[in-house]
């Protein structure tokens, strides 16, 4: 307190019901194994309060993570996104009222619920049958299977949200269920996980005739059935999706997961439609991590350029995502093999 009397302040100090709030900030790193003894950095300022679609949120609106979170929430599964995350992701998205907001894996909707909660008109699609209804076991302990109100609608019902549900489909990412020519049925944003092939499959739905080029297959009715969705292909069609059918200056967030030990910037999936805004991590374990990509619309898509992005040298540094599952189970088992030989000894 004595070293700040130099400042020009005048007034009676009020603990309890402060006109002025200040703060003073240290920065001693990223490394919480290396904390040097003195700050990097000392910051001093005034706390204020930023009026934002007319609500002031520069207090931080903590108290939401509380409110929606999982453990409370009537429907969840496997890899339900933690609500902290979700409502970052729509920061990151810049979601404002009347947005229409498209998650292409939707899951049980915890996107839908953030972006719904700052106004936005949500809608997703998915794969699995099962989720999209609402059927099957069920992902809580003790409970063998889902009850009549676990599904994503009843999901926005139990946060008054309701109103901005669109409706969820069952769909191949893969194969978009967007008729061609309708690209004034834009989105706003798209916000999405993608599965890793850890808790869930990444899977697509294939044809007995898949080999053969589109302009070659035969007219008779394929037989559909599930194949790999290897992750190089789902990043790609995801930008390109996102290239095509978002608003200009729209949004596109997702997850990336990655390596540690062979990340590099030049991995990060990229289209000339699609500028790259932010690149955040977050650590997984000591060897993977997942960086959250957030990316904006700055050109229009041209379909006869959909594909010259993709040139065989400029695609195979993301053939290293495919093998992700692979490189994660092996940490698994070699930090399992560390901790039983420590343990023997």
């Amino acid at each position: 307190v004595q070293a700040l009397e130099f400042l020009p302040f005048k007034g009676k100090v009020n603990l309890k019901n402060p006109e002025h709030t200040f703060w003073i900030l240290e920065d001693y790193g990223m490394d919480p194994n290396n904390v040097p003894e003195e700050p990097f950095h000392l910051y001093f300022g005034r706390w204020v309060l930023i009026l934002h679609l007319l609500q002031q949120i520069a207090d931080g609106q903590r108290e939401l993570i509380e409110s929606y979170s999982v453990k409370k929430r009537h429907f969840i599964g496997n890899t339900s996104m933690d609500a902290c995350l979700s409502f970052i992701m729509a920061n990151h998205g810049r979601v404002k009222p009347n947005d229409i907001v498209y998650d292409p894996f939707v899951g049980t909707g915890g996107l839908l619920i953030s972006s719904a909660h700052f106004g936005a008109y949500v809608c997703g699609t998915d794969i699995d049958y099962n989720t999209i209804h609402g059927l099957g076991k069920a992902s809580r302990k003790n409970q063998k299977w889902r009850g009549p109100d676990e599904n994503i609608r009843a999901n926005l019902r139990q946060y008054g949200l309701e109103k901005y549900y669109l409706d969820a489909l069952v769909s191949d990412s893969s194969r978009s269920i967007w008729r061609k020519g309708s690209s004034h049925l834009c989105v706003s944003r798209l916000l999405c996980i993608a599965p890793y092939g850890i808790r869930e499959a990444t899977r697509r739905t294939g044809s007995q005739k898949e080999s053969v080029k589109s302009a070659e297959r035969s007219t008779e009715n394929p037989i559909f059935v599930s194949s790999n969705y290897h992750l190089s292909d789902i990043f790609f069609d995801l930008l390109k999706f996102a290239a095509e059918y978002l608003v200009m200056g729209g949004r596109l967030v997702y997850w990336l997961p990655t390596y540690r030990p062979e990340y590099t910037e030049e991995i990060i999936p990229r289209h000339p439609c699609l500028k790259l805004i932010s690149n955040c991590e977050q650590m997984l374990s000591s060897h993977t991590s997942r960086r959250l990509i957030t990316m904006e619309k700055v050109e229009e898509f041209k379909d006869q350029d959909q594909n010259s992005y993709l040139p065989d040298g400029q695609y195979m540094p993301y053939r290293g995502h495919n093998s992700f599952r692979e490189k994660y189970f092996s940490g698994v088992t070699k930090r399992i093999a560390k901790e039983e030989k420590d343990n023997q000894k």
